[in-house]
């Protein structure tokens, strides 16, 4: 097991160890260079820990404790009894800044989330900022055995503070060292936490939950990277199909994937790109990215950090107009298709070039196309597909059969990897894959299973998939497993969700409201559908409470369109009357002009499951939903459009707040 920390010992042996025994083990751990700031402020540490420790031997100590979810290290860790400490220091600061708070307390919250041995531990965020004044604390633990907020002390008065916590402590279990040390550590991080670590050029194993192999993300990067390979050892074309279910990492592998390939093509032969039709994540990646390229880097500024961000992250529209316009092959040998099965069919695809491009003679699928400008390339080629099951939410998305229908039709020389764990009804309704004659490879590690953004419940993406179905029964069972570790609850009142909402989130955790595009009748609530915009939407993901676009601000709902592939840890879904349940199925709804009109199209109906199946799949950690109470004054909102649906999730037995 790798070493996670940059020192650890008993409190009793770091007392007897000299101050330049403990710095000479820091800075062996150190990557790169140690600045005599650090140096410095870690001598501060030692002296200040070695004044107050011998109070309590009968504990450890570890120092830069690494935090590979969100690419940072704990100051100090100090295990009491049953008691975790999670320390920040701020050596020579006379103030304790918010940041410095939310930055304890996220530790706290990953080692209690993510770090098997923290499960049943109490922990307590501390901010030592040494310089500051004393200021009074309160110390309340939640029903979770985390402190409800971060503590505050200076180098006088830390030793008390730390007496009193343990004074209060309500866990009698005392915590065994070498389980805790030894302990899995099963990092999840969001996509935007994920992309910024495997950027800086750390692998998919250090923030996966792959060293405990509960699941099989870090075997499918294996596998993904040997497929590769083979293709370009005997000068082969070959496709990837990845599918999984929603959250299970598809977006986390093939970013994993080409970040690893670009890191190692030296001779610049591979030109690996990530491609995506998501504008939004394009658009809150690239930020987020350039953002902290820019910060670690002080000579490269944002819109140089932008630049090279936009060589790795591209969105697949401009990618196939450059294959419109020349048709010698792309730079690209790799390319990663995100959300494969939102590529459009022949009809949808040829009206789109007719109408947008000019072009009427077009005759391809996106898919086809998308095949063929790789094709160009003589010898070898591959191409990754992350495939989605049920979240196709356009009219004209193709899903995974018009990949194959292409490559059965036009390409007989590609290769064809898939998944041997395939569900026909969500990927394969009607294509028989023996049409493929003998160039299909299946295998196990082609199919993601097991939700990862749902870290504390692998069952959301099942629960929510029986919810739509009307399995009643089965929901009931479902949601029985879930409610201890993924909070459900619905309400009728907007200002109680809100309410919900910022009481559930911890230091730096994200919560947002969601809507589905076609909720029309929202506005008397304030919620306009729609009025996040591409320009906004990285905004909304990435700005702090203080700023009004902000998810943290709750004003503005996200769609669909804007929360595909990324996600909330609190989510909370306003659902209006543009899908209702009846007693037997769901009603569809769009509204047109002054009234809601039934939709009869079987595929607009399916857009319209498959935006809710998106939509109640994006809180890593638990979700309201909100059905409002409808106005007898208006017809557009009467009780009918809404009473139905909060009569179905109430009979599933989902809590009433």
């Amino acid at each position: 097991m790798p070493k996670r920390s940059g020192f650890q010992s008993s409190i009793q042996e770091f007392l007897t160890k000299s101050n330049d025994e403990v710095l000479g083990e820091l800075t062996k751990f150190q990557e790169g260079s140690v600045e005599i700031t650090q140096r410095d402020a870690w001598q501060d540490q030692i002296d200040l820990l070695k004044e107050i420790l011998p109070n309590f031997e009968e504990g450890y100590i570890l120092f830069e404790f690494k935090i590979p979810r969100i690419g940072k290290r704990v100051d100090n860790i100090l295990i009491i009894k049953n008691t975790i400490f999670a320390i920040e220091f701020k050596v020579g600061s006379e103030n304790y800044f918010n940041q410095d708070k939310v930055q304890a307390i996220d530790y706290a919250l990953d080692l209690k989330n993510f770090h098997a041995g923290s499960h049943d531990a109490n922990i307590v965020p501390i901010l030592v900022s040494t310089e500051a004044k004393d200021t009074s604390n309160s110390i309340n633990f939640s029903e979770d055995g985390i402190l409800n907020s971060c503590l505050l002390a200076n180098k006088f008065n830390l030793q008390n503070l730390i007496d009193d916590v343990l004074s209060q402590s309500n866990i009698q279990k005392e915590i065994i060292f070498s389980d805790w040390i030894n302990s899995s550590y099963l990092p999840t991080p969001t996509i935007i936490e994920a992309s910024k670590v495997l950027y800086k050029g750390h692998g998919v194993s250090d923030i996966s939950r792959n060293e405990a192999g509960s699941d099989n993300l870090g075997q499918t990067s294996i596998l993904l990277n040997e497929i590769i390979d083979n293709s370009k050892r005997n000068n082969e074309k070959s496709i990837i199909l990845l599918t999984g279910i929603p959250g299970a990492g598809k977006t986390l592998a093939g970013l994993n994937l080409a970040c690893e390939r670009r890191m190692k093509d030296k001779n610049e032969e591979e030109h690996a790109v990530f491609l995506t039709g998501n504008v939004p994540l394009v658009s809150v990646l690239s930020e987020s990215l350039a953002i902290d390229a820019s910060k670690n880097n002080k000579n490269k500024t944002k819109a140089e950090a932008l630049r090279e961000v936009k060589s790795f992250i591209q969105n697949v529209h401009h990618f196939r107009d450059e294959c419109l316009e020349n048709n010698s092959p792309p730079t690209e040998r790799i390319v990663i298709f995100d959300e494969a099965q939102r590529a459009y069919d022949l009809d949808k695809t040829k009206s789109f070039m007719k109408r947008n491009k000019n072009k009427p003679d077009f005759n391809f699928s996106e898919p086809e196309f998308l095949i063929q400008s790789m094709d160009r390339h003589t010898g070898w080629t591959s191409i990754v597909c992350l495939v989605g099951g049920g979240q196709e939410i356009n009219k004209g998305e193709g899903g995974m059969e018009e990949w194959l229908k292409a490559l059965r039709d036009n390409f007989p020389d590609w290769k064809v990897w898939i998944s041997n764990a395939l569900d026909s009804k969500y990927y394969l309704p009607s294509f028989n894959l023996d049409q493929l004659n003998g160039r299909l490879f299946r295998r196990d590690n082609l199919h993601l299973s097991i939700s990862i953004r749902s870290f504390r419940s692998e069952k959301v993406a099942k629960y929510i998939s029986n919810l739509l179905e009307g399995n009643i029964s089965e929901t009931k069972n479902l949601l029985g497993e879930l409610k201890d570790s993924y909070p459900i609850k619905i309400t009728r009142s907007l200002i109680k969700a809100k309410h919900w909402l910022r009481n559930h989130a911890r230091g730096s955790e994200r919560y947002g409201l969601l809507t589905s595009s076609g909720a029309s009748r929202l506005k008397p609530l304030g919620i306009f559908s729609g009025s996040i915009t591409k320009d906004n939407v990285a905004s909304w993901f990435l700005k702090e409470n203080n700023d009004v676009r902000s998810s943290l601000a709750l004003e503005d709902a996200a769609t669909e369109f804007q929360v595909q592939g990324l996600e909330l840890d609190w989510a909370g879904l306003i659902w209006d009357g543009d899908l209702i349940k009846t007693s037997t199925d769901w009603l569809y709804k769009s509204f047109v002009g002054t009234k809601w009109n039934n939709i009869m199209d079987q595929e607009a109906q399916k857009n319209k499951l498959n935006a809710y199946r998106v939509l109640l799949t994006r809180a890593r950690q638990g979700m309201i939903i909100v059905v409002p109470e409808g106005d007898p004054l208006d017809k557009t909102r009467d009780s009918e459009k809404y009473d139905p649906t909060w009569n179905y999730l109430r009979e599933i037995g989902i809590d009433v707040i």
